[in-house]
């Protein structure tokens, strides 16, 4: 990488500018989190769902949430405009068109078959069409991508097996099994067979933790399920047992710095962990979650914690270069990444 004003503070159009050219990969969005209201509308429409809102501003004037709960509500409501294939092939293409203009090379997504098939489509009509809109946008846009279906965690553990029967025909299109939806009362343990078991199929496992629910979490998803990756992992910072073994262990962090603001998991982003977990030297990651309703895109929420703290150049390289390697990109993939990421760095 360049050495010459590595350790600046950018602002402004620069910092804007320099994040949106950065190359990155996004390991934290939940595909589902990106119906936008101009497309929820527009499925609902053809469908024939009738919307409890009038209008696009007034959808957006509800997306004024006090926890994770209150926004999961509202996200279940928006995902039943999702009815046939060509609804997940339309979302899943607007995403990755999204995901290129913010320079994103890679992309790993979440999403909830429950959510699908606990209103009564086929596991079928989900696959067929986000594979369809992700194989579409790998080639208009050239943004490779890797799919991860996440259990929801306030259902039960037989409803998580059963789910995982259903996913296994489609096992070759996934690269990792998560765990996501209300984290409170909830804890990772509850699940521990239903990721023994698919780690018996060779499905390693990601898993929410340490974002409403306590630091405990994150050492549980750790040891019980397994994971290789935490997303969120935000309240680490409440233990420094924990900070020490993330740091120890290089375990990955996909941090979401807009929703957890937007969730009232901190208050303020210049109060967000991020920066302390960086400085402990945590592999940490930046995403955007659920951007339809969180008020940003990838490059959006770079810019936004980095402006609320002081990021320097080389913490945002760095968070970039997070992202490459801690993806379930094979290694040449990472490594040629890597080398765009220094380019870039060189020529910036």
């Amino acid at each position: 990488m360049s050495g010459g004003g590595a350790s600046r503070v950018l602002h402004g159009a620069s910092l804007a500018a320099f994040v949106q050219a950065l190359p990155k990969a996004e390991l934290h969005l939940h595909i589902e989190g990106s119906l936008e209201p101009e497309l929820l509308f527009r499925l609902a429409s053809r469908n024939g769902v009738r919307l409890a809102y009038a209008d696009v501003e007034s959808l957006r004037a509800a997306y004024d949430f006090h926890d994770l709960q209150s926004f999961l509500t509202l996200y279940y409501q928006g995902a039943a405009v999702l009815r046939e294939a060509v609804d997940f092939h339309e979302l899943a293409l607007d995403y990755m068109a999204r995901a290129a203009a913010d320079t994103v090379r890679h992309t790993e997504i979440f999403f909830d078959p429950q959510t699908h098939t606990g209103r009564g489509l086929k596991l079928e009509t989900v696959m067929e069409g986000l594979l369809g809109g992700l194989n579409e946008g790998a080639r208009r846009y050239g943004v490779s991508w890797a799919l991860i279906p996440c259990f929801l965690r306030d259902l039960s553990e037989q409803e998580a097996f059963d789910t995982l029967e259903l996913l296994l025909p489609w096992r070759q299109h996934f690269k990792a099994l998560g765990l996501d939806s209300a984290e409170r009362a909830h804890p990772p343990s509850k699940f521990q067979r239903v990721f023994a078991r698919a780690a018996d199929h060779g499905l390693p496992a990601v898993a929410h933790a340490g974002e409403e629910g306590p630091p405990s979490y994150i050492t549980e998803a750790l040891d019980l399920l397994k994971v290789v990756r935490i997303d969120h992992g935000v309240r680490a910072v409440e233990d420094a047992a924990v900070m020490q073994r993330l740091a120890r262990e290089g375990v990955p962090l996909t941090v979401c710095p807009l929703s957890n603001l937007k969730l009232k998991v901190f208050s303020d982003l210049r109060q967000h962990s991020l920066r302390q977990m960086l400085r402990a030297g945590l592999c940490c990651t930046i995403n955007s979650d659920d951007p339809a309703y969180f008020g940003g895109y990838v490059a959006e929420n770079y810019r936004a914690i980095a402006e609320a703290q002081d990021l320097t150049r080389e913490d945002l390289l760095q968070l970039a270069r997070n992202s490459f390697t801690a993806s379930f990109l094979p290694s040449e993939r990472i490594a040629a990444h890597l080398a765009e990421l220094d380019a870039f760095a060189a020529a910036n």
